[in-house]
């Protein structure tokens, strides 16, 4: 049985969520308990909800947690657009999240497809 450590999801996710954790250093002091806080949260709980689904005894729950991850990263998504349309980030790095995420959500969309259709007995 593989570990939640060997999925790509969880792999990307984590490193997703470090990139966050750098580039939330340079925002303004200010937003250390808005924007940062909220982002940071939002970041770590993508491949945490990865890893909790993996350790659970049920595909249902399993997929439950992928949902979970999928709606953090969407969170995600929208904060990283605010930060950048407020100037916290600049469009390269933007541009670099954006893609990032674009992928994880397809490796999300896919895993979720692919737990869904056993759990609907078609493999």
């Amino acid at each position: 049985m593989e570990s939640y450590r060997d999925l790509i999801a969880w792999q990307k996710a984590k490193a997703l969520a470090l990139e966050v954790y750098h580039c939330t250093r340079e925002f303004p002091k200010a937003e250390i308990y808005g924007l940062t806080s909220q982002m940071r949260r939002a970041a770590v709980s993508v491949p945490s909800n990865i890893a909790e689904g993996k350790g659970r005894y049920s595909q249902k729950e399993l997929v439950q947690f992928l949902y979970h991850a999928r709606g953090s990263l969407l969170e995600l998504r929208t904060q990283i657009e605010i930060a950048y349309e407020l100037g916290y980030l600049d469009q390269f790095v933007f541009k670099q999240f954006e893609m990032k995420m674009d992928e994880l959500g397809r490796i999300l969309n896919a895993l979720i497809n692919r737990f869904q259709l056993k759990l609907n007995g078609r493999s």
